[in-house]
């Protein structure tokens, strides 16, 4: 009996208990996360994208580039970064972006597409590196008319007019889309790649027109072949055998015995446009090379 009376005092002691060490637990577990959430500079969601190295911008214009990267991010799916500096550590300005843009883990998707700015005060040159699928919207002569405008604002020393003239060249040519005949140039492979796209009503026009192609060409042979005269005056001639004859369907198959394949190398352009940024043949080429997995283009423009 004793026994059995201790046993549930000690339970009733638990029971009184239980709540105040879950409280004190849960405040323990809050506190730390919010000590980790102060503690990181970027928070807990790591959305920053702007890196202001080079002091260039205020905090009010900070806050602004970075409101309207975000509205940009979320509707075209793909990274926009903004970093400056003036200390590149001797690497030349495409270098450092590229350097910038890996090391940061930047990018969308398995080919990380996005787009990175960089102002580079120890080089003195603007860089615009496109990355995966921004590649294919920001060819040679797109990204080397949007450096046109940023070189205008940062001659004057106006620094965030020229990352604002970027960010307004990345939305107009998004929403612009990926020009026609676009195809990217590895410099370093010689490899082509062409974008092809069939919208949905070109799709759709095509089946149309293939459908009543099709029903044309067998109404035809099946009137032709149909012999309904021919049954029709055989059945008291000696040709009566024909009166029964009927145009059937059977099944077919083709087998693709042998293919020949044809390659044509574009030769590359000599006669660079921009500095550092390559040639371009048409509106529609992305000059691009690979680093660590990421395909790359873009180039710069000094100031």
């Amino acid at each position: 009996m004793m026994k059995t009376k201790g046993l549930f005092l000690r339970i009733c002691r638990v029971a009184v208990f239980l709540p105040v060490v879950l409280l004190l637990l849960t405040f323990l577990s809050g506190g730390m996360k919010a000590y980790a959430e102060s503690g990181s500079p970027e928070g807990v969601s790591g959305e920053k994208r702007v890196y202001d190295e080079a002091g260039l911008f205020s905090r009010e214009e900070t806050e602004a580039l970075e409101s309207r990267i975000q509205a940009l991010r979320k509707e075209m799916n793909m990274d926009v970064v903004i970093t400056t500096t003036d200390l590149a550590g001797g690497k030349t300005a495409g270098e450092y972006a590229e350097d910038f843009y890996i090391r940061g883990a930047f990018g969308v998707g398995k080919d990380y597409s996005g787009v990175l700015f960089l102002i580079d005060m120890d080089n003195r040159e603007i860089y615009i590196l496109p990355v995966g699928k921004m590649n294919r919207f920001l060819t040679d002569k797109r990204w080397n008319s949007i450096l046109d405008a940023a070189y205008e604002e940062v001659s004057g020393q106006n620094y965030v007019a020229c990352a604002g003239s970027f960010l307004d060249g990345v939305a107009k040519y998004y929403k612009a889309g990926i020009p026609g005949g676009q195809y990217n140039y590895d410099k370093e492979t010689g490899k082509i790649s062409v974008y092809r796209s069939i919208r949905w009503y070109e799709a759709a026009l095509a089946a149309l027109i293939g459908l009543i192609a099709a029903a044309v060409a067998c109404g035809g042979v099946t009137s032709r072949y149909s012999m309904k005269k021919e049954r029709g005056g055989a059945r008291n001639s000696l040709m009566a055998y024909r009166a029964n004859c009927q145009f059937r369907y059977s099944d077919q198959y083709d087998h693709l015995v042998n293919k020949t394949v044809t390659f044509m190398i574009i030769p590359r352009n000599q006669g660079n446009g921009g500095n550092g940024g390559g040639g371009f043949s048409s509106g529609g080429r992305s000059t691009t090379h690979t680093s660590s997995g990421h395909t790359m283009g873009g180039g710069g423009r000094k100031f």
